[in-house]
Order: C-alpha cells, then sequence, then structure tokens
C-alpha cells in the first residue's frame, strides 16, 4: 500500500499562523487562504463559530480579511458547511504535486494521511486563545483513503461540482480528485476518510524540537520516503521543507504503525 504523508493547511507562508488543537482536541486545520476559490472563510463554521472568526480570535492581527476566500481540500469534515446529496470526502491535486503522486504509482486503495502545523489553544476569558509557550507541532489531522479518482472535468459528479479542483481552470494542467472509499480496509468498520481528534501517537514533531524534527519510529529507516532521502539524523528525521506529498511503500511495520493512530470505536 502506497502511503503519503500529505502537508495541508495554514503554515508560515499562507496562513501565518498554526492551526488550533481546540479544548475537545478537535484538530481544526484551517485551509489556505486563496484568490481562485470561492469558498469564504466566513462560509466555514466549527459549533456556531466561523473560520473566520476563529482565525481572529487567535491572531487578531491576522492578515485574513473577512472577504478572503479559501482552498477548502482536503475537504473531510462534512459539518462545517451545506452540503448537497451525494456529497463525499475528497482531496484534490494538481500541476507537479499530482505528477509527483502520478509518477510514484498511487492510486486506488492507497491512504493519505494529512498533516499540519498545530498548537493547543484553550479558552480565557470567553476568548479562544493559544496556551502560553506551548509548541508549534505537526501533527497527522486526518487520513482519506481512495476509492476513485476522477482525472477528466467531464467525469465530475454534480455533489463535486463546488470543490475547488473541479473548477473548469484547474483542469488546464494536470489535476485530479480523489475520492474516499466507503470504508478503510485496515479497519473495516471505520470510514474511508475521517478527520482524527488529537492523540499524542498522532504528533509528527519530537519533543522539545523545532515542528519539522520528527520522531518517527526507527523501522522507518529502512523505507525510502520520497523529497526525504537525506532526512535521517542520528536521533531524529528532519522532514523537507519543500514538497506536499510524501510517499512511501508501507511495509508490515509501517501498517501496524498507522493502525496505531486509527481511533478506537
Amino acid at each position: 500500500m502506497k502511503t503519503i504523508l500529505s502537508r495541508k493547511g495554514f503554515d508560515s507562508q499562507y496562513g501565518g499562523m498554526p492551526s488550533p488543537i481546540l479544548p475537545d482536541g478537535t484538530l481544526l486545520s484551517l485551509p489556505i487562504p486563496s484568490k481562485t476559490d470561492d469558498t469564504k472563510f466566513t462560509d466555514l463554521v466549527w459549533y456556531g463559530k466561523s473560520y473566520y472568526d476563529i482565525i481572529h480570535e487567535l491572531k487578531g492581527n491576522s492578515k485574513i480579511k473577512e472577504k478572503y476566500c479559501c482552498h477548502l481540500d482536503p475537504d473531510i469534515r462534512e459539518s462545517v458547511i451545506n452540503r448537497p446529496d451525494g456529497w463525499q470526502p475528497v482531496f484534490g491535486q494538481e500541476g507537479s504535486s499530482l505528477r509527483h503522486l502520478q509518477k510514484q504509482g498511487v492510486g486506488t486503495g492507497d491512504l493519505f494521511l494529512f498533516f499540519g502545523w498545530f498548537r493547543q489553544t484553550e479558552f480565557a476569558e470567553g476568548k479562544l486563545s493559544y496556551v502560553k509557550n506551548a509548541p508549534d507541532l505537526h501533527i497527522i489531522f486526518s487520513y482519506l483513503q481512495v476509492g476513485s479518482i476522477i482525472d477528466s472535468p467531464y467525469d465530475v459528479p454534480q455533489w463535486l461540482n463546488q470543490h475547488p479542483h473541479a473548477k473548469t481552470d484547474r483542469w488546464r494542467q494536470p489535476n485530479a480528485i480523489y475520492i474516499a472509499s466507503p470504508s478503510l480496509t485496515l479497519r473495516p468498520e471505520l470510514s474511508g476518510a475521517r478527520c482524527l481528534q488529537y492523540s499524542d501517537k498522532l504528533v509528527l514533531t519530537k519533543q522539545g524540537c523545532s515542528r519539522s524534527v520528527w520522531d518517527l519510529p526507527d523501522f522507518f529507516r529502512k523505507i525510502p520516503i520520497t523529497y526525504n532521502a537525506n532526512s535521517w539524523k542520528e536521533d531524529c528525521f528532519v522532514s523537507a521543507a519543500k514538497g506536499q506529498e510524501f510517499v512511501f511503500d508501507a511495509n508490515e511495520e509501517a501498517v501496524e504503525w498507522i493502525k496505531s493512530l486509527l481511533p478506537r470505536l
């Protein structure tokens, strides 16, 4: 099984702040700003509060303006916006990042593990705030197993028309949309795509280190990971600064590691 560690959400360049680990453990990945998409930060709502308001509670001087749109992708959390009948979790990719996935043979049955930059938050005087001195962490926040792939604009179903990668302009370059499988092969009782609640086991960042320094299990030393040929150091893994999709072939040990990340129902 090809497994993809896929970097998504706000970063230092796009958004300029970490996504919040909410006080209840929700890993609320903030989609990056976009001038070419239609969904506004004000359109997305979590428990009655828009993403725009959440952003400005956490960072009052954020450059995100009320009119700004965002790139809602991967699109896995169903409840944040009104959905058409038949909606399913999806992820789109294009250009050089898509070509990389295709070159690695990523296809049906393969698994995306989405990770991003997060920091713990708390409620202080009725306002959501980052916990003082809380570390910046790379955390796996959701997964999607590929059930099918749309690689032509003529195959886009109606329920998918609002997805950013379904837009006409996207198809002027290599573009594809990955639709989640109905269930997860590794754990059939779980859905094929899911947002995860915070757990220490989902944290990639090595304790006490900058967020790109990871504490991967040692067996990963034997597994080539694209873009990360020289990432292993004596006691840590320093993830590549560039590249969105880090692909590896999951051996038995890696499969067991992935299973350990999944929730128990």
